[in-house]
């Protein structure tokens, strides 16, 4: 068998996030349908991770297995995108070493949540609209409270298949770009729902619903009805996803 890797970005709004869901468009369904075809062989592919319904990934992972070697990779990517919707991009694929693991081997990924601050037609879609004033100071004060701890049970969805709650994080932060509100966090890796309640529980800060120290109250609870509200997905981006190595 020959393991290739696919580097790819999507738009999430029409999807029911990347993994297969029975009867429900998802972003796996459309890649395995259409490569399959293409090459003439069943393929099935493993992401780097899941994005939920809605959400938008810059940067994706996939690799999948074939028994044939394939040749002119720049070409098939290339007749892929033609063949793909228009909200999925392709932007190159790769053979790698078989025991090479889109998910497993990711040594880190990151996220970026938008909150636009202003209607804006342009950003439909692809942010999050909040009108009312925000503490973009107490905001970064409440992420760095965030290096402190691991558990963020707090911060997952309930009733999860997942063994541990238990994540390290290595960069939070906010910053405003013109009328946006950009929030960059990057784990090696992230629980269901995670990064969607952080930024719903740091709006309440920054609104001054809560305060700053309430942050570790939360996060210590290990309850998620302790945090705030779980923002839409509209406004999510996976950014990038890292390896031990250049890909």
């Amino acid at each position: 068998m020959h393991r290739y890797f696919i580097k790819l970005a999507y738009k999430g709004t029409h999807y029911h996030g990347w993994q297969i869901q029975d009867n429900a468009h998802t972003i796996q369904e459309e890649l395995n349908t259409k490569i399959s075809l293409m090459l003439s062989e069943t393929v099935n592919l493993v992401g780097c991770g899941r994005t939920d319904t809605g959400v938008h990934a810059r940067e994706f992972y996939a690799h999948f297995d074939i028994s044939k070697e394939l040749d002119q990779l720049e070409n098939l990517a290339f007749k892929l995108n033609g063949f793909l919707p228009e909200d999925i991009v392709i932007f190159e694929i790769f053979k790698v070493p078989t025991d090479f693991h889109a998910r497993f081997d990711a040594q880190s990924r990151t996220y970026k949540y938008c909150i636009s601050q202003r209607k804006n037609p342009f950003l439909t879609g692809q942010s999050f609209y909040y009108h009312g004033a925000l503490d973009i100071v107490k905001m970064n004060a409440a992420s760095k409270i965030l290096f402190d701890y691991s558990d963020f049970t707090s911060f997952s969805k309930l009733h999860t298949q997942t063994k541990t709650n238990r994540c390290t994080i290595y960069h939070a932060n906010w910053e405003k770009k013109g009328e946006e509100l950009i929030f960059t966090i990057r784990a090696d890796r992230f629980l269901r729902n995670m990064v969607r309640a952080i930024v719903g529980t740091m709006i309440e800060i920054g609104s001054g619903k809560l305060g700053v120290e309430d942050m570790k109250r939360i996060i210590e609870a290990k309850d998620r009805s302790d945090a705030g509200f779980s923002v839409p997905a509209e406004g999510l981006f996976l950014e990038k996803v890292s390896y031990n190595f250049q890909l």
